[in-house]
């Protein structure tokens, strides 16, 4: 009896010390992602991050692993809208999405977050990105896209992720051709998407 109280306790322990090595490293990861979103807003054309300033792949995995946290941190903003933009998409166009979210940020008629860009109108019932005001849970559902959706933020955010849509801030389904895309110049194209970035390089 003893020994199995021993056993118990031992394994409660190392269970407890796991789940505090990964709230550690969640923690550096979203740290490390306030710094660089900073930098992606003071200078958009700044190299990528020092490998002391990037973000790990195991840092990254360690936000919100179940996918369910709120979204309050860049990591978790920006890998939850590739996973519902690019639902179902490849993983070009999920790196796409991402593209745009960043190009985004800090640019002039856009807020200076990666949290910022993907909440941008809800406040006026007019979101930029309509998983966010669609009304529906926003928790994940597929555990192996989201993992592809943090690791794609994790390049994104360390700058190592090119930049396939041409500068774009403006992307739609190609199901649809909405009024708007008719002024925008057209950048790229994915499986999924079209891209676009303003003629005289304004915001919309």
């Amino acid at each position: 009896m003893r020994l199995l109280t021993i056993a118990t306790c031992l394994v409660l322990a190392l269970s407890g010390a796991v789940a505090m090595a990964a709230d550690s490293k969640a923690q550096v990861a979203e740290e490390k992602a306030q710094v660089l979103e900073q930098k992606a807003a003071s200078s958009p054309d700044a190299p990528p991050a020092p490998k002391y300033q990037a973000i790990t792949k195991t840092e990254v995995q360690a936000v919100d692993p179940a996918g369910a946290a709120a979204l309050d941190d860049a990591i978790t903003c920006l890998a939850r809208s590739i996973y519902w933009e690019s639902k179902g998409g490849k993983s070009a166009d999920m790196e796409a999405v991402a593209n745009v979210v960043m190009n985004r940020v800090g640019h002039e008629g856009f807020p200076d977050s990666v949290c910022g860009v993907v909440k941008q109108g809800s406040e006026k019932g007019a979101c930029q990105f309509s998983w966010w005001c669609d009304g529906r849970s926003d928790d994940v559902q597929e555990e192996v896209r989201y993992t592809l959706a943090k690791e794609i933020a994790r390049k994104a955010l360390n700058k190592q992720l090119p930049d396939r849509t041409g500068g774009a801030l403006y992307f739609h389904d190609r199901r649809v051709r909405p009024d708007w895309s008719k002024t925008f110049a057209r950048t790229a194209q994915t499986s999924e998407f079209l891209f676009y970035k303003p003629r005289n390089g304004a915001s919309h």
